[in-house]
């Protein structure tokens, strides 16, 4: 797999598994991998990422949000808004993209963003968080965001430490996309892929978790009224897609989930 691959510490920079825990996660029951995933690796992640430290939502993320252990099943939440465009949920491709948060000591919690090169065949032009189609040996959606995140914008696994994850969430598009939340490094320097990236930007976490600062657009589209959503932000526009997977996250942390 493409993010396993064990350091000089012999821990795994993207999941922070030893290479027996690895092997052994097949033969794990669920009592064993529950410890592992909620109680080990969090304190590896904290020994070795200093920088949780000044992430003071962490744990309530961690609570908001599905367990790193159990990727949410099922249909996107928006399916009913989107049910005359979309293919089968069989036909629909699995995507994946990393919600960001950059804990900053001068100036808060931020969201890691890009927007896309114009030339791009999906959602050119558009702001979007790091992310992409799952390949056959990403290790599931968690693999394929880091991936993705590195091809995209160079951010290194070992600079990211995966919190959970939230509602899966449908594109026009046909891709069924999982959102993985995750602490960012704020040491971490971007190096835009030219072909997909034409730039990498970060908003305040508070900003974008503020309703007073989101709001829902009527557009015309194949033959029908929608909803659409959308953030006011200088020189950027943050909408759609985006906008509802940051929507949903701000949802998940006002209900507890």
């Amino acid at each position: 797999m493409r993010i396993c691959r064990i350091g000089e510490d012999g821990l795994c920079g993207g999941c922070l598994r030893t290479g027996e825990e690895i092997a052994a996660w097949s033969r794990m029951h669920d009592g064993e991998r529950r410890l592992l995933m909620d109680t080990v690796l969090p304190d590896r992640g904290r020994e070795r990422h200093p920088f949780l430290e000044l992430l003071p939502r962490r744990e309530r993320l961690r609570t908001a949000l599905y367990p790193l252990r159990h990727p949410p099943a099922g249909d996107g939440w928006n399916r009913r808004e989107l049910d005359d465009l979309l293919p089968p949920a069989s036909a629909l491709a699995e995507a994946a993209v990393l919600v960001g948060l950059v804990p900053r000591a001068d100036r808060g919690t931020q969201v890691l963003l890009t927007r896309r090169t114009d030339a791009l065949r999906h959602h050119g032009g558009q702001v979007s968080f790091p992310g992409g189609r799952v390949e056959p040996d990403d290790a599931g959606v968690l693999g394929a965001a880091l991936r993705e995140s590195h091809e995209e914008i160079a951010l290194e696994p070992e600079q990211v430490v995966p919190l959970g994850y939230l509602d899966p969430f449908l594109t026009i598009s046909g891709f069924r996309v999982t959102p993985v939340v995750a602490a960012v490094d704020p040491a971490y320097v971007a190096r835009p892929h030219p072909d997909e990236v034409a730039e990498v930007f970060e908003v305040p976490f508070d900003y974008l978790m503020a309703s007073s600062n989101l709001r829902q657009v009527e557009i015309e589209y194949s033959g029908r009224r929608r909803s659409v959503l959308e953030y006011d932000w200088p020189d950027q526009r943050i909408w759609g897609a985006t906008a509802a997977i940051l929507y949903n996250l701000r949802r998940r942390l006002e209900e507890g989930a």
